[in-house]
């Protein structure tokens, strides 16, 4: 059985053709200091805009309850808001980064394949066969 085994191996791989190269973009380490470099400006100046409007926010509030007029509840609860929200984009910005690095380095958790596909031609999966590698996951 093996004898009959390493003559089939031994013909399929004569007649394999030589296996391409694959040409995968490469990011370079400027393009990660560009996007940790944005990230940081972003951040801080999320983080000065919320400190700023929380200053105001104290001035107005004693603006507010000082002449007891409603335009100035009014544009009191608009800062509430507008704070709130720059709040959200600083956590989304958060987010946005953390959702880059996995795309770039990959999910911490992939253990668990389901629903396994081979693309590519017969050639590589003889090959692969041949090699006795396992099926690598690409996106």
């Amino acid at each position: 059985m093996s004898d009959k085994l390493n003559k089939l191996t031994q013909s399929l791989s004569q007649h394999l053709p030589e296996p391409k190269e694959d040409i995968l973009p490469t990011t370079t380490t400027t393009d990660n200091k560009d996007v940790q470099d944005d990230y940081e400006y972003s951040r801080d100046k999320y983080r000065e805009l919320i400190d700023n409007s929380t200053e105001a926010l104290h001035g107005m509030m004693a603006l507010a309850s000082e002449s007891e007029h409603p335009r100035a509840y009014e544009v009191l609860s608009g800062m509430v808001k507008n704070i709130a929200d720059v709040t959200d984009k600083l956590m989304d910005l958060q987010k946005k980064k953390e959702d880059l690095e996995v795309k770039k380095n990959g999910p911490a958790d992939s253990k668990v394949t389901n629903n396994n596909v081979f693309v590519g031609s017969t050639t590589d999966l003889q090959r692969m066969l041949l090699k006795g590698d396992t099926i690598e996951h690409k996106e």
